[in-house]
C-alpha cells in the first residue's frame, strides 16, 4: 500500500515529466470516515512500499486500461492506494470526474476492479460530521447526507438520506435507488419547492419515483405544513418533469362561491400539447344554481416565422324561479392574437378582442381587477406588404370598436389603403423649392357597419351643431347588434373611396426662416347621395338615398413660416440657477380653400327646413365615411407659439465637484389661433392653449389645456323661449371681457416612494418578459396574460423592497355652451401599498368621483410572503363586483394548482 500526503491530481492521462519523489507517513488518526463501509473499505496492510509517481501512473494505467473516458481525482489532505485491491482513497475535500458525472466529498474509495464508488463525510474530533457528498450527473444533482455508493459502469446507485433538484422542486428520501436511465426511487420520501433545510411545507410519501424529463409519481401522500401533517392528500400523485411545451395532463379546478351563482368548480379541464407547434387549452365551470361555462385556449409558436393565441369564453346562467332578483345571461368573448417575425416584404397580424354586453357585466374576473373597470375593447387584423423595387405599399385592416355602456359597435371591413411614398421628381435641380419638391398618392377604401340608428324621417339640419356647442353628445340610439339584425346592418353600411394627392416643398428663407409650402387634392367615390326634401305635411325636413355613382373633388393651399428664437437669462456667479433658457418657435401659416358649398359643384343642396320657408344649405354627404368637401370660403391666417423653458442649476455635493444639470420649467407652452379673412362673421377662431411641465424631479406630471372664445353672446326671444346664441361681437365690445372659456382640462399625475428605482407597469412588463426569456422560456399567450395581470394588478405585482409606494391622479373637465349652460366633471384616482412590516403588504387602488359624489370601484388587498408561498386577500367592498378573494398557493410555477382558495362574489348592484 502506498500512502500520500499534500495535493495530488492523477488520471488516466497524466504528464510525463516529474522531478523528485514524496515522503512516506501514516494518515492521521484524528481522522475517521463518518460512516464505516462494509466492503469497500480493505484493511491496510503492514507494509508500505516507495514507489515514484510516474510507476504509480503506469500501474494505474495497467488496472483501468478498459475505461472508457479520462478519470480525474483529487485530495486536499491525501490520497491512498492499495494495488492489492485495486483501491484508492481519498481524504479531505476530495473529488473525482468521470464522463458527465462528478463526485465531491471529504472521503471517497475508488475500487477499481469493480468500477464503484464509496462516499461519505468525515467526523472531526468533535463528533461533526464535515464533507458530506455531493454528486453531479448532467443537470441532476444530488446532496447527500450520510453515503452513496455508485457504479460508474452500470451508472446505478444506492444513496442513504438525499436532497436532489427536480425541475423547480426538491425531492428527498431516506433510502435512494438511481438507475442507469436517470430513474430515482425514493423510500420513504418527500417533494418540496421550499429550499430550507426544514421546509415550510411538503408532500409526504412512503414510496415516490422520479421519471427523468417525464414526471414524478407518489404512492398515497398527505400535505405537511412545517411538519404537521393534514388530512390534504390523494391516493397517488403525479407533478409533470417535462418541458412545457411536451406535457399534457389534467388541470385541476378551483373552488368558491357566488352569492347569486352558488358553489362553483372553476377551470376543471384537460391540457393538450399536440406538437412543439400549438398547444390547447380546454377547461369548464360548473354553478350549483345552474349555471355553467366552457372556455378553450390555443397557443400556437413556429420559430422565426410567427406565435399567437386564440381564446374562446362562453357563459350561461338563469336563477332558480325561487330568487328575488333573478339573473339571466348568455355570455360570450373572442380573443385572438397574432403577431409575426419580421421578414420578406408582407405582414399579417391581429388583435380581436370582442363579446357581448353581459359578458362584461356579470362575469367577474378575480385574477384581474383592471380588466373588470374597462368599457372600451378594440380589435384589427391587418396585412400589408410592400413591393421591391417601387414606391408603392399596400395594406388591409378588419377593424372593431365596442362600447359596452352605449353598446355601440362598429365595424370596417374593409379598410384598404394603397400608397406611393413621396417621390422627389426635381431633386438635381438646384433650385432649392424644385430640389425640394415632393408628391406622393394615397387611396383607402372602406366599408363601415355600425349599429347607430340614423332617422331617415325628421332631420334636424341643427343636431350636429348642438353636439358640438354643448360638448358632450349624447348616447346615440342603436341596433341590438346580433345575427337577427345583420342583414338590416348590411344593409345600412357606408362605403367609400378616396384619393389624396399632397404636393409640398421645403425652403429656407432670410437664413433664419424655414417655408414650407403645400397643396392637396382630395377625391372621394360614394355609391350614394342624400336627396333633402321638406314635408309640409308633417311640418318636417326628411330625406331619401339616391343611388349611383358620385365624385366629390376638392383641394386647398397652403404657406408656412417657422423660426426659432433664444432667449438665455442669466445669474450672478455663486447663485444655484446659473441661467434660465427660453426657447420660442413661432409658425405662422396662410390656408386658401374656395367654397365648395357653391351650387356649381353640386355637393350641397339648398333646402326648405321649416314652415316659415327658412332655406339653408346642406352637404349631401353628411354622415358619410369620408364625410365631404368642405363648406365656405377660407383665406386663413394661422399663427402658434411654441415655448419651452427650461434652468440650468447647480448641484453641490461635500464628496464631489459641482455639475449643473437642466431642470425643465414648462416643458411645453402652446397658443393657437387663426384669422379667416374670407368670411362675414367670426373670422377670429377660439384661442387654444396648452401647456405641459413636470415637478419634484418628474415626481408629478401637470396637464393644463383651454379653447378661449373672444364673441359675446346675446339672449333672442324665440316665442315664449328665449335662446342664447354667440353673436359676430367681440366679448371686449360688448361688457363681456376678454371673452369666455368654453372647454378646460386639467391633469395632475404622480408616483411618490422613497426609492428612485420604482418601475411603471411598463417597465415591470419589459422586465418580467426579458428574465422569462432569458431563462430560456417561450411566449405565449397564457404567459403573456400572466405578465401583464401581474404588471397592472397592485394585488399581484409586489416589489417588498420598498415599505411604500403611491400613484395618484386628478382630472378636471371643464365644458360650457353659448346657452350658457355648464358642466363639470372631475375625478381623483388613487392606488398603491404598504408595507407593514418585511413580509406584510398592503395594496390599494381607488377613487372619488367628484361630480357624481361618490367613490369609485375599490380594490384593497393584503399581501403575506410565506417564502416559498403568498398569500393575497382581496376585497372589492362595494359596487358591481364586491367580492372578497383568499389565495394562498405556492410560488413554485408548475404546482400553481396546490393552492387553498376561497372566494365570495356578490353581484349586487347592476
Amino acid at each position: 500500500m502506498l500512502t500520500l500526503f499534500g495535493q495530488a491530481v492523477f488520471g488516466q492521462e497524466t504528464e510525463k515529466s516529474r522531478s523528485g519523489e514524496l515522503d512516506l507517513a501514516a494518515p492521521d488518526s484524528l481522522i475517521r470516515p463518518a460512516v464505516e463501509p462494509d466492503t469497500l473499505l480493505p484493511s491496510l496492510p503492514d507494509s508500505v512500499l516507495q514507489i515514484s509517481p510516474e510507476e504509480l501512473d503506469a500501474a494505474i494505467q495497467e488496472e483501468i486500461g478498459d475505461i472508457a473516458t479520462t478519470i480525474n481525482y483529487y485530495a486536499e489532505d491525501s490520497i491512498v492506494s492499495d494495488f492489492a485491491q485495486n483501491k484508492v482513497f481519498l481524504y479531505k475535500q476530495a473529488w473525482f470526474e468521470y464522463g458527465n458525472i462528478r463526485l465531491d466529498a471529504d472521503y471517497i474509495i475508488i475500487d477499481w476492479e469493480n468500477s464503484e464508488l464509496f462516499a461519505s463525510g468525515l467526523e472531526d474530533s468533535t463528533g461533526v460530521v464535515q464533507g458530506t457528498p455531493v454528486f453531479k450527473e448532467g443537470n441532476s444533482i444530488y446532496e447527500i447526507r450520510k453515503q452513496m455508493r455508485y457504479n460508474f459502469e452500470s451508472q446505478k446507485a444506492i444513496i442513504s438520506d438525499v436532497v436532489t433538484q427536480q425541475d423547480e422542486g426538491l425531492l428527498r428520501g431516506e433510502t435512494v435507488k438511481k438507475t442507469k436511465d436517470g430513474s430515482v426511487y425514493l423510500s420513504n420520501g418527500f417533494y418540496t419547492t421550499c429550499d430550507l433545510v426544514e421546509p415550510h411545507w411538503h408532500i409526504s410519501s412512503s414510496k415516490i419515483k422520479s421519471v427523468r424529463g417525464k414526471h414524478i409519481i407518489s404512492g398515497p401522500f398527505n400535505l405537511y405544513f412545517n411538519n404537521i401533517p393534514t388530512p390534504l392528500g390523494l391516493p397517488f400523485g403525479v407533478i409533470p418533469d417535462t418541458p412545457e411545451e411536451q406535457t399534457s395532463g389534467i388541470i385541476f379546478p378551483s373552488y368558491g362561491e357566488e352569492q347569486r351563482r352558488g358553489f362553483f368548480l372553476r377551470d376543471f379541464g384537460y391540457y393538450f400539447a399536440f406538437n412543439d407547434y400549438i398547444h390547447t387549452r380546454v377547461t369548464g365551470e360548473i354553478f350549483s344554481k345552474g349555471g355553467y361555462g366552457l372556455k378553450t385556449a390555443s397557443v400556437y409558436n413556429k420559430r422565426y416565422r410567427f406565435r399567437g393565441g386564440l381564446n374562446i369564453d362562453y357563459q350561461k346562467f338563469q336563477s332558480p324561479e325561487t330568487a328575488e332578483q333573478p339573473l339571466e345571461y348568455d355570455a360570450f368573448w373572442f380573443r385572438w392574437n397574432h403577431n409575426p417575425e419580421t421578414r420578406g416584404n408582407s405582414r399579417f397580424s391581429a388583435a380581436a378582442n370582442f363579446g357581448t354586453k353581459s359578458y362584461n357585466n356579470n362575469i367577474l374576473n378575480p385574477g384581474n381587477f383592471q380588466q373588470t373597470q374597462q368599457s372600451d375593447f378594440s380589435s384589427n387584423i391587418s396585412y400589408s406588404k410592400t413591393f421591391s423595387g417601387t414606391p408603392f405599399s399596400m395594406s388591409a385592416n378588419l377593424r372593431h370598436s365596442q362600447n359596452q355602456v352605449t353598446d355601440e359597435v362598429n365595424l370596417l371591413l374593409p379598410d384598404v389603403a394603397v400608397n406611393m411614398n413621396r417621390q422627389n421628381p426635381f431633386r438635381n435641380i438646384r433650385f432649392e423649392p424644385l430640389k425640394t419638391l415632393n408628391i406622393a398618392w394615397n387611396f383607402n377604401a372602406q366599408n363601415s357597419i355600425n349599429n347607430r340608428i340614423t332617422p331617415e324621417l325628421g332631420v334636424d339640419p341643427d343636431l350636429q351643431q348642438q353636439f358640438e356647442e354643448l360638448g358632450q353628445p349624447t348616447a346615440p340610439d342603436v341596433l341590438p347588434f346580433t345575427f337577427a339584425n345583420l342583414p338590416q346592418l348590411l344593409r345600412d353600411a357606408d362605403n367609400g373611396f378616396r384619393h389624396t394627392v399632397p404636393i409640398s416643398s421645403n425652403f429656407s428663407l432670410f437664413r433664419f426662416f424655414t417655408g414650407t409650402a403645400s397643396m392637396n387634392f382630395t377625391e372621394i367615390w360614394y355609391l350614394d347621395r342624400i336627396n333633402y326634401y321638406y314635408n309640409p305635411a308633417e311640418e318636417r325636413l326628411d330625406r331619401i338615398l339616391e343611388n349611383g355613382f358620385n365624385r366629390i373633388n376638392y383641394y386647398n393651399s397652403s404657406f408656412n413660416l417657422a423660426t426659432n428664437i433664444y432667449g438665455f437669462y442669466t445669474f450672478k456667479e455663486g447663485s444655484k440657477i446659473e441661467a434660465i433658457r427660453h426657447h420660442i418657435q413661432p409658425t405662422f401659416g396662410f390656408t386658401s380653400t374656395p367654397d365648395f358649398s357653391d351650387p356649381k359643384y353640386g355637393y350641397y343642396q339648398e333646402v326648405q327646413i321649416n314652415s316659415s320657408g327658412r332655406m339653408q344649405r346642406l352637404s349631401r354627404y353628411q354622415g358619410f365615411i369620408y364625410g365631404g368637401a368642405p363648406m365656405g370660403e377660407s383665406k386663413a391666417l394661422s399663427i402658434n407659439i411654441r415655448n419651452q423653458v427650461e434652468a440650468k442649476v447647480r448641484t453641490e455635493s461635500d464628496t464631489a465637484e459641482a455639475e449643473t444639470k437642466k431642470i425643465p420649467i414648462l416643458q411645453t407652452l402652446n397658443v393657437s389661433t387663426s384669422y379667416n379673412f374670407a368670411v362675414d362673421s367670426f373670422n377670429l377662431a377660439p384661442l387654444n392653449f396648452n401647456t405641459r411641465t413636470s415637478l419634484f424631479d418628474k415626481k408629478l406630471s401637470v396637464n393644463l389645456s383651454a379653447n378661449f372664445d373672444p364673441y359675446a353672446t346675446r339672449t333672442f326671444t324665440n316665442g315664449e323661449s328665449k335662446v342664447t346664441r354667440r353673436i359676430s361681437e367681440y366679448a371686449w365690445n360688448n361688457g363681456q371681457g376678454l371673452g369666455t372659456i368654453r372647454r378646460a382640462s386639467l391633469n395632475i399625475n404622480g408616483s411618490l416612494n422613497p426609492s428612485k428605482t420604482e418601475q411603471s407597469p411598463g417597465e415591470v412588463r419589459d422586465e418580467l418578459t426579458n428574465e422569462f426569456l432569458n431563462q430560456g422560456g417561450q411566449m405565449n399567450d397564457f404567459v403573456e396574460n400572466e405578465i401583464n395581470r401581474i404588471a397592472n394588478d397592485p394585488s399581484q405585482y409586489i416589489d417588498w423592497s420598498i415599505p411604500w409606494n403611491m400613484n395618484f391622479s386628478y382630472n378636471l373637465s371643464y365644458n360650457k355652451a353659448p346657452s350658457g349652460t355648464s358642466n363639470i366633471t372631475q375625478a381623483v384616482n388613487i392606488s398603491g401599498d404598504l408595507s407593514l412590516s418585511d413580509k406584510w403588504k398592503i395594496n390599494f387602488n381607488s377613487g372619488y368621483d367628484v361630480a357624481a359624489a361618490r367613490i369609485t370601484q375599490t380594490m384593497i388587498g393584503i399581501a403575506r410572503d410565506l417564502h416559498c408561498w403568498q398569500m393575497n386577500v382581496n376585497w372589492v367592498p362595494f359596487g358591481r363586483f364586491t367580492s372578497y378573494n383568499i389565495d394562498i398557493r405556492v410560488k413554485s410555477n408548475i404546482l400553481r394548482d396546490l393552492k387553498v382558495s376561497r372566494r365570495r362574489s356578490f353581484f349586487d348592484n347592476f
